[in-house]
């Protein structure tokens, strides 16, 4: 198998850590490239139609794509108990939790990258801060006993989701207030998977 991707996408470093803490890193080939929404990257395109990265190119089936039906397939393949049945739908909402704070993250990164600085919206800026300040808000006073339990996939999604405010946004500190949360993270980003796949 291969895996399109990026270093710097949060996305790419779900998936990755899903690798890492399922063993089967040795088992995917990465491909690393570069794609945005304005410049597709044509090997992206090929294995996904709308052009995004990560994408799960396989030998005996057809491509994956979205971190969450990949993450979800990689755990599938190892019966790794990333999503316990016991509470997979608890598991599922996180996980869109912690991808709902990327994609508002991203959202501001690209109307930054993406936009010549007259074109810049800040109440487009503004409405995505407002997203990921409810999502966290919601993180620290509603999901500390379920961060706080075995791994699974909807850790691994508000982890990488903090990791990448951090590396995008690190002048907006999204700690104060948040005391729980930022304790939580502070183990959490110690894991070796976490350490191996850091944004640099």
């Amino acid at each position: 198998m291969k895996l399109l991707a990026n270093p710097a996408s949060p996305f790419v470093r779900k998936v990755r850590i899903v690798l890492h803490e399922t063993g089967q890193l040795d088992e995917v080939e990465q491909v690393e490239l570069t794609t945005s929404p304005m410049d597709t990257n044509p090997m992206v395109a090929a294995s996904n139609p709308v052009g995004k990265i990560p994408a799960l190119v396989r030998e005996d089936g057809c491509t994956l794509y979205d971190s969450r039906v990949i993450c979800r397939f990689l755990d599938a393949r190892k019966n790794a108990g990333l999503y316990p049945a016991a509470h997979v739908w608890e598991t599922l909402t996180l996980e869109a939790t912690g991808d709902g704070v990327i994609e508002a993250t991203l959202a501001i990164v690209y109307e930054h990258r993406l936009r010549k600085p007259e074109g810049v919206s800040e109440d487009w800026i503004a409405a995505q801060w407002a997203k990921i300040d409810r999502g966290l808000d919601a993180l620290n006073a509603r999901w500390m006993s379920h961060l706080n339990g075995p791994l699974d996939a909807g850790q691994i999604a508000v982890g990488a989701a903090l990791g990448y405010l951090d590396f995008r946004q690190p002048q907006r500190d999204w700690r104060p207030g948040r005391d729980a949360l930022a304790a939580w993270y502070a183990t959490f980003s110690q894991r070796p998977s976490m350490l191996a796949t850091a944004p640099k």
